[in-house]
């Protein structure tokens, strides 16, 4: 198996470079997309395994990128930014971010996060061998094909947000804190943002109507969990 290729979307070449060089240490190709144009047109010609965006780009801006790789792919993507204000998040996660990190940050808390995310897609990729429907009346889930139908219509709903409801639904009944569903879902919890966690259930519950305001139960003091209502 060759080495996994990353893309770097960030017009700090220094920083671009300092990612880069971190990512090589730990056997990984990091490629450079200084723009959103290039970005666009890297991701479109080439595979990777992972990308690494920053949200302020010349030309095309990080959350136009985002939205446009997640028209085709569903590869993790973890969002840089120079801002710290809650909007950027909400945005960032909105339109599929898997992730989101604050300039300045910690190179090493970067390829913490790296690694987590690509041992939590192999994991999928490995485990999804068979495609057992799971079925809550109207709502039909295909754990293989990353497909969610509800009332005969198909969602749209980001790589990040059906591994939550995923795992909610194959553990319904059971509570779980952020911590447990930041490290089973995302495939660690030690640079957890609690945040994160709410912004996900928020629109799964959006997505999936009163289903989801319903069965996507909030157990207060401890967490979260599904249980199925549709009445």
């Amino acid at each position: 198996m060759g080495k996994e290729k990353i893309l770097i979307v960030e017009d700090d070449n220094d920083l671009a470079n300092l990612i880069k060089d971190y990512l090589s240490i730990d056997g990984y190709i990091g490629i450079i997309a200084e723009d959103g144009k290039k970005a666009i047109e890297l991701a479109k010609n080439e595979e990777f395994s992972l990308v690494i965006l920053d949200i302020m780009l010349p030309f095309v801006d990080g959350i136009t990128v985002c939205r446009n790789i997640r028209e085709t792919s569903h590869i993790p993507i973890i969002m840089l930014s120079a801002k710290s204000g809650e909007m950027d998040k909400i945005l960032s996660l909105g339109v599929g971010a898997d992730d989101y990190m604050t300039k300045p940050f910690s190179p090493m808390e970067l390829i913490a996060r790296v690694k987590a995310h690509l041992r939590r897609e192999n994991f999928t990729e490995r485990h999804t061998l068979d495609d057992n429907i799971i079925s809550y009346g109207p709502l039909k889930i295909y754990p293989k094909s990353y497909k969610v139908i509800l009332d005969e219509r198909e969602l749209t709903l980001t790589t990040r947000e059906f591994q939550v409801l995923d795992f909610f639904t194959k553990n319904a009944g059971q509570v779980f804190s952020k911590e447990q569903l930041y490290e089973n879902v995302w495939g660690q919890s030690e640079f957890m943002d609690e945040n994160t966690i709410a912004v996900y259930v928020k629109r799964l519950r959006e997505k999936l109507g009163i289903i989801g305001q319903k069965s996507i139960k909030t157990v207060w003091g401890i967490g979260y969990k599904w249980e199925y209502t549709n009445e």
